[in-house]
C-alpha cells in the first residue's frame, strides 16, 4: 500500500520541480554584494553576511511578466511565480475530499492543510498548531474581533491608530461600540510618517482591552516599532493584534520578537494566492469561542475555520513559502533559508527604493508622503496642481503599473491631508528590476513634462 499522501505530494513535487530547484543555484551565481540594515527585532545578525540576489532567476519564474508591463503595483496585490500556480493546479487535480484519515483523498487533503500550517509557521516563525486560514485577512480580524468583543462591555477601551489600513482599524472600532466600549487613536506624525511608541502609550489605560497596529503601512510604508508598542499595551495588561499583510512581503517576520498576541498576513501579497492567515498560540485561541456550526470540531485552530477549507489555496500557500525560502539558498532548514532569502530580498528592494526616490527629487512637484527611517519599499506621491489617478492612466499607457488612491488606508491618507484621493503608490516586488525604474522614472518625466 502506498504511503498517506502520496500521489498529492507526488504531484505537489512535480509542480515545483519546474522552477525552484534552478533558483538557488541561479541566486548563488549573483555576483553583487549586499550591506545589511541596521539590526532590530525583525532582523536576525546570522544573516550579517553577504548574499546576492539573482532578478533576472526571480524574474524568470513569473509567467505575467511576459506580457511586458512593469509592475509596481504589489502591494495590493504581488505577481504569481509559475511553481504556485502549478501547486494550485497540481491540487486540484490530485485525489481530494474532506479532510480525514480512511480514503487516500481524505490522507490528501490533510497532509495538504497540515503543510500549509508548517509553511506558514515557518514563515512567521510561529507555531503550525496555531496558524488559522479564512477568507482573507479583512474577514479573519471581523471573527476575531468578534469573538474577542463578547468579553467586552462599557467602560472597556481598545486602541487603533492612524496609520492602519482599514481592515485593522473597522472591524475594532465596529465591535467596540456594538460593546458600549470606547475607541482611543494613536496618531502618526504626518510630516515624518513616524508612528512613535509614545503616542500609543499616550492612549493606553488599565481598560485597554486591545491595541490594534500594523507592522507595516501599506500607504506610506512607515515600520513602526511593533516590540515597543506591544510592550506598551501588555504592561497595561492588554492584547495586541498586529496587521502584517504588508510587513510579511517584505522583510523576515518573528511574531513572539514582535510581541503579536494575533499576527494576520495574506499569501497574495508574498507571491501566493488569495487567502488570508491568522497566527497565534494554540494556547491564546483556546480561550475563544467564536459562533460556529453544531457538528464543526471545536479543536484549534479549526475552530475558527468557518466551513470547507480552499485545498488548493493551501498548496499554493506552501509553494509560495517555499519560492520565497529558494532566495536564501539550499542550505539549512526551511525557516533559515526564510530569514537569509528574505533579507537579500529587502536589501534588492532598498537598492531599487533609493533609486526611485533620487530619481524623483529632480522632478518638478514631486512630493513624496514616505518619510520614516524604518519603512518598506513602498512611495506614495503626489504632484502640485497635478492629479494622481491622471499619472496612473498615463503610466498604464506605457506599460507602467502605479495605482492611485488611499488604498483602504483611508485613516492615514486624511490624516495626511490628502482626503480620500490618496496618492500615486509605487510599491516594489521580488521581481522589480533596474529596467523597471528606468521605465517608471521616464513615464513620470514625460507625463510632468520635466
Amino acid at each position: 500500500m502506498l504511503p498517506p499522501g502520496y500521489w498529492l505530494v507526488a504531484a505537489l513535487s512535480v509542480a515545483v520541480l519546474i522552477v525552484l530547484p534552478a533558483l538557488p543555484r541561479r541566486l548563488e551565481r549573483g555576483a553583487r554584494r549586499w550591506r545589511p540594515r541596521e539590526a532590530g527585532p525583525l532582523a536576525d545578525p546570522a544573516c550579517s553576511a553577504s548574499m546576492s540576489y539573482d532578478v533576472d532567476a526571480v524574474r524568470s519564474a513569473f509567467p505575467a511578466l511576459r506580457a511586458g508591463s512593469a509592475h509596481f503595483d504589489g502591494p495590493g496585490g504581488s505577481q504569481v511565480p509559475e511553481p504556485v500556480a502549478a501547486a494550485v493546479a497540481a491540487a486540484m487535480t490530485a485525489p481530494t475530499a474532506n479532510r480525514g484519515h480512511v480514503t487516500q483523498a481524505e490522507r490528501n487533503t490533510d497532509d495538504l492543510v497540515l503543510g500549509a500550517r508548517r509553511a506558514v509557521a515557518d514563515l512567521v516563525a510561529g507555531d503550525p498548531g496555531g496558524v488559522v486560514f479564512g477568507r482573507s485577512m479583512t474577514a479573519l480580524t471581523y471573527d476575531l474581533s468578534r469573538a474577542l468583543s463578547a468579553g467586552w462591555g462599557p467602560g472597556d477601551e481598545v486602541v487603533v491608530t492612524r496609520l492602519d489600513h482599514d481592515a485593522n482599524v473597522r472591524p475594532w472600532v465596529q465591535a467596540a461600540r456594538a460593546r458600549g466600549a470606547t475607541v482611543r487613536w494613536a496618531a502618526f506624525d504626518p510630516a515624518t510618517g513616524e508612528l512613535p511608541p509614545e503616542a500609543v502609550a499616550e492612549v493606553l489605560s488599565p481598560r485597554t482591552r486591545l491595541v490594534a497596529v500594523t507592522g507595516a503601512s501599506n500607504l506610506i510604508g512607515t515600520r513602526p516599532d511593533v516590540a515597543a508598542v506591544t510592550a506598551l499595551a501588555h504592561e497595561a495588561g492588554a492584547l495586541t493584534h498586529v496587521d502584517g499583510v504588508h510587513l510579511t512581503a517584505h522583510a523576515a517576520v518573528e511574531v513572539a520578537a514582535l510581541g503579536a498576541d494575533f499576527f494576520a498576513c495574506s499569501p497574495y501579497k508574498f507571491l501566493g494566492p488569495h487567502c488570508g492567515c491568522l497566527i497565534a498560540s494554540p494556547d491564546l485561541l483556546g480561550t475563544l469561542h467564536p459562533d460556529k456550526l453544531l457538528p464543526s470540531t471545536d479543536a484549534v485552530p479549526e475552530r475558527f475555520e468557518l466551513g470547507t477549507l480552499p485545498y488548493e489555496l493551501l498548496a499554493g500557500t506552501t509553494a509560495a513559502v517555499d519560492f520565497l525560502a529558494a532566495l536564501g539558498g539550499p542550505e539549512g532548514d526551511r525557516r533559515a533559508r526564510l530569514v537569509a532569502g528574505l533579507a537579500a530580498l529587502e536589501a534588492h528592494e532598498d537598492r531599487l527604493r533609493d533609486r526611485i526616490e533620487d530619481g524623483v527629487r529632480a522632478l518638478p512637484g514631486v512630493t513624496v508622503w514616505s518619510r520614516a527611517r524604518r519603512r518598506t519599499p513602498t512611495l506614495l506621491m503626489t504632484f502640485a496642481g497635478r492629479d494622481a489617478a491622471d499619472a496612473h492612466r498615463f503610466l498604464a499607457g506605457r506599460g507602467v503599473n502605479a495605482p492611485a488612491g488611499s488604498f483602504y488606508a483611508i485613516e492615514a491618507s486624511r490624516w495626511l491631508g490628502l482626503g480620500d484621493a490618496g496618492g500615486l503608490r509605487v510599491g516594489l516586488a521580488p521581481y522589480s528590476d533596474d529596467s523597471d525604474v528606468d521605465r517608471l522614472l521616464a513615464g513620470l518625466e514625460a507625463w510632468l513634462g520635466a
